[in-house]
């Protein structure tokens, strides 16, 4: 084979599909996607009501977002230059915990109460109690998944540097849920999504976050989703604009950062109790200042792309 035919063949392996699937993570996937099909059809035949929203709304929206976690993590673990046995039994505590998490949520739906921040009985504390632990080693077990990938060296340094990211980010969003257990909600009971007014009020359809008040969930749910977004970016970047890859590498960087500040700036939106879609004079000053820098940083590469 000559010098041509082997560089096209290692170019033509490269593109292949993953061949190294964590099982367990696609079990998952498919399992979160019959519990958000099932819980779909529960919102629409079942009429009750728990904290302001149809009660199979918590289940569906917990489906659709882990379906798309273990779908992600599970082709994460599938691009990796080399296989970490570390990482792929990372995966598989991850569909563990998972499953008690979204077991909780469903058996407290049958019983008709909530499931997150309810201490009423001994019973409900102790399923609590559980999803808590189930939480805390569903992020211990991501990070094992991002000192691998952070191990690794990843050819393409704008693919490594998405999924680095987004796997930074994602923690960051799981680990500001560990502000809402902190949360003290007007009554004096502690775990609360909302700031500054009670759980189950006025909210946004489908998701539920709060029109009076601060959410935390707003900064929890778009920082778990880099690890989508950051990817997806990466591959509009290959796919559309032609840049070099040092261009796209820096644009990366800049959307990470700029990510970041978003996560951050949401989060303190909601602990001074503002609600999402009425920001103050101080958050569209904090917001535009952080358009600003990442349009000027933007440019600033585009520029030397030119």
């Amino acid at each position: 084979m000559t010098t041509v035919d082997s560089h096209t063949a290692g170019h033509r392996s490269a593109l292949r599909g993953p061949a190294r699937w964590n099982r367990p993570l696609l079990w998952l996937t498919a399992a979160c996607a019959v519990l958000a099909l099932i819980s779909g059809i529960g919102i629409v035949v079942d009429d009750r009501i728990l904290t302001g929203v149809p009660i199979w709304l918590k289940p569906f929206k917990f489906g659709v977002s882990f379906a798309v976690y273990a779908w992600t993590l599970a082709w994460l673990l599938a691009i990796l230059p080399r296989r970490s046995r570390p990482a792929e039994w990372a995966g598989v505590i991850i569909v563990g915990v998972t499953v008690i998490e979204l077991a909780v949520i469903v058996i407290q739906v049958l019983r008709g109460t909530t499931s997150h921040y309810n201490t009423a009985t001994p019973f409900d504390s102790m399923l609590w109690n559980t999803m808590g632990a189930s939480i805390m080693v569903l992020f211990f077990a991501q990070v094992v998944i991002g000192v691998t990938v952070l191990r690794q060296r990843i050819p393409d340094r704008v693919a490594a540097y998405a999924v680095r990211l987004g796997l930074g980010i994602s923690l960051l969003g799981m680990g500001l849920a560990f502000l809402m257990t902190s949360q003290q909600a007007p009554g004096g009971t502690i775990g609360a999504h909302a700031v500054g007014v009670a759980d189950g009020g006025p909210g946004m359809p489908i998701t539920g976050w709060s029109t009076t008040g601060g959410d935390l969930r707003i900064s929890h749910f778009v920082g778990l989703h880099a690890l989508q977004a950051l990817p997806l970016l990466a591959y509009a970047l290959g796919r559309w604009t032609g840049w070099v890859e040092r261009a796209r590498a820096r644009m990366m960087l800049i959307a990470g950062g700029a990510y970041t500040g978003l996560v951050l700036l949401l989060t303190w939106q909601a602990l001074r109790a503002q609600p999402l879609l009425k920001p103050d004079t101080l958050t569209l000053a904090a917001f535009a200042a952080l358009v600003a820098v990442t349009v000027a940083a933007s440019l600033a590469t585009v520029r030397r792309t030119a």
